[in-house]
């Protein structure tokens, strides 16, 4: 699990930002069925899915640094998704996925979400370093 970069799954409430660690919705998932999903029939392909927050900008370095990270993903890990069907992780895999024409990926999702780890935050005050 160590190997696993802090990072964060955001969602917007009515209440402000709230995030969950991604590395505990891995190992809260960890032992869930796993099935198909085809990456292209995931609705957050067609939206704003990394750049919610106003000073988040699709600069051309961060569309890079997204590039590299669909590049380095490995995607026989599978993708993680809310009790709603939507991704809270693995948006790079689903890109990756698409990018070489892969039909199917492997998912686990939840029946029932977990609390978020932070709620009403700010994504720049969440821990980064590992």
């Amino acid at each position: 699990m160590s190997r696993i970069r802090p990072q964060y799954h955001f969602r917007t409430t009515e209440n402000g930002l709230d995030a969950w660690d991604v590395r505990r919705l891995i190992e809260l998932s960890a032992h869930f069925p796993i099935f198909k999903v085809g990456p292209g029939s995931l609705e957050e392909i067609h939206s704003n899915h990394w750049y919610k927050e106003a000073q988040q900008i699709p600069s051309p370095n961060s569309i890079l640094e997204h590039i590299q990270l669909i590049d380095a993903c490995d995607l026989s890990y599978p993708i993680i998704l809310d009790a709603q069907g939507n991704v809270m992780d693995g948006m790079h895999r689903i890109c990756k996925a698409l990018l070489t024409d892969i039909k199917e990926i492997d998912a686990v999702q939840f029946q029932k979400d977990p609390e978020p780890d932070f709620k009403n935050c700010n994504s720049k005050d969440l821990p980064y370093a590992p």
